[in-house]
């Protein structure tokens, strides 16, 4: 997250999504890859499945799933076979692509073209005559008093910053106990 998050990419994740879980076959074949699994299991809701046998025995197109319920618990883990998507690599035939638009619950609606004024057509259309500008007077500008010059100066921002910027570390220093390093 913190290399995205660097080059100034925000990650959002929605709350349903973190609750999924879907966990598919896990082998074991060292003491590290036990241990690995075993630490896998326990993240795991409590179950009547005897999990560590379970995940290294699952096969192709099989997996563990594990969702939020409505109330934000987990839902009991359950052994499931995942169905191969049924879509086409390749692009669909005019005949078919015309039936499922046919037979969609929202060609009604969107079936007929509406062709609506647009925002830059009625600008066009009746060009409405702005009022006239009334000129005003501007107020002579006061010279800045020798205060004000030294206030709004660059040099003293810089070391109004640079003050701040101590005192706030010295403050958070004394609060979090944390000692100035010496040189």
């Amino acid at each position: 997250m913190r290399l995205i998050r660097s080059k100034g990419v925000g990650v959002f994740f929605v709350l349903g999504q973190l609750g999924n879980r879907v966990q598919h076959a896990l082998r074991a074949f060292t003491p590290d890859d036990q241990k690995a699994l075993r630490a896998t299991v326990r993240t795991f809701p409590r179950s009547a499945y005897d999990l560590e046998e379970l995940l290294t025995g699952l096969g192709t197109g099989e997996a563990v799933v594990t969702v939020l319920g409505e109330s934000g618990a987990p839902t009991p883990v359950a052994a499931t076979r995942l169905r191969a998507p049924e879509s086409l690599m390749g692009p669909l035939d005019p005949a078919e692509l015309d039936e499922a638009v046919r037979n969609s619950p929202l060609h009604d609606r969107y079936a007929q073209a509406v062709d609506r004024e647009s925002a830059y057509e009625r600008l066009t259309a009746a060009p409405v005559a702005a009022p006239p500008e009334v000129p005003r007077e501007r107020p002579a500008k006061e010279e800045p008093t020798l205060v004000e010059q030294v206030v709004g100066s660059g040099m003293f921002k810089s070391l109004a910053r640079s003050v701040g910027t101590q005192l706030g570390r010295e403050i958070t220093r004394s609060l979090f106990g944390t000692a100035r390093r010496r040189r």
